[in-house]
């Protein structure tokens, strides 16, 4: 099964410019057979997914749920996880967990890694070897990168904004720590739709199937790959990406202490569950 499984929509990213009904349809014309919706810190694409679908279940004609892709086209719920000292984090959770910390970014990457694996979800690096700030092998985790990358479930091995060297080193890193590795196009535009794929070795019907794949197959559960999208950002602006990355950790650093009462409730909340 061909899989899209780094997307962003307009719904759930402010940076995202594909409406989540266009991004599925347009990768059901180019041959998928789903898409891991992966917002930055939110759910909302996929909720504005979850209306749609609702909507053609609730009419009656064959036609008109075939035309909407629900028969043949699978949408999965994930996130793109900001961590305060580990860059961008892939988080995909069963279908029924829901919780809404993982929508309050700053979490450092180890308390991130214990909520995932404890509620039965995987998680991994998103282009690990990208940006200062956004990539965990240029952050400031990278030092103790062995501990973490040995609790990682997967990584993203190929990013299709990334540099070739990029994903390169990503995937030295996933056969060095025998993780799977995801391909994904990173599209927040309609030119990079499906740019970046993974094919999984099994049936997938839901998160949960994923998830079980991932684990019982590891390295051999999928294989990924794809083509590069030249009209990122940092190719547009050049030099002045620099100045573009440092304005993302300023705006993730004061995002994350805004939050921090909405996490340390969130957090006492699921302590109190699990006792």
């Amino acid at each position: 099964m061909k899989f899209d499984m780094h997307c962003h929509t307009k719904e759930g990213s402010l940076d995202g410019k594909v409406p989540i009904a266009e991004f599925a349809a347009r990768l059901q014309e180019m041959g998928f057979d789903g898409m891991l919706v992966s917002d930055h810190d939110s759910y909302n694409g996929y909720r504005a997914w979850k209306k749609i679908r609702d909507a053609f279940r609730e009419k009656d004609t064959p036609w008109e749920q075939e035309d909407a892709g629900e028969k043949d086209f699978l949408v999965l719920k994930g996130v793109e996880y900001d961590t305060i000292d580990a860059g961008h984090i892939l988080v995909i959770m069963p279908e029924g967990v829901k919780l809404k910390i993982l929508e309050l970014r700053g979490l450092p990457v180890l308390f991130l890694i214990e909520i995932v694996h404890r509620h039965g979800g995987i998680l991994g690096p998103a282009h690990p070897c990208g940006e200062k700030y956004l990539s965990i092998t240029n952050t400031r985790k990278h030092r103790n990168c062995l501990a973490v990358m040995d609790r990682f479930d997967f990584l993203e091995g190929f990013n299709a904004c990334e540099s070739h060297e990029s994903n390169a080193r990503a995937m030295e890193i996933a056969e060095e720590y025998g993780k799977p590795a995801f391909g994904g196009s990173d599209a927040h535009r309609p030119d990079c739709v499906g740019l970046g794929f993974t094919e999984f070795q099994g049936k997938i019907a839901c998160e949960s199937d994923l998830i079980r794949l991932v684990k019982e197959k590891g390295q051999e559960s999928c294989v990924c790959g794809g083509e590069y999208y030249t009209h990122t950002t940092k190719s547009r602006i050049g030099r002045a990406n620099s100045i573009l990355v440092e304005s993302f950790w300023f705006y993730n650093r004061v995002g994350s202490m805004l939050r921090h009462r909405k996490r340390k409730r969130e957090l006492g909340k699921m302590y109190i569950r699990i006792k």
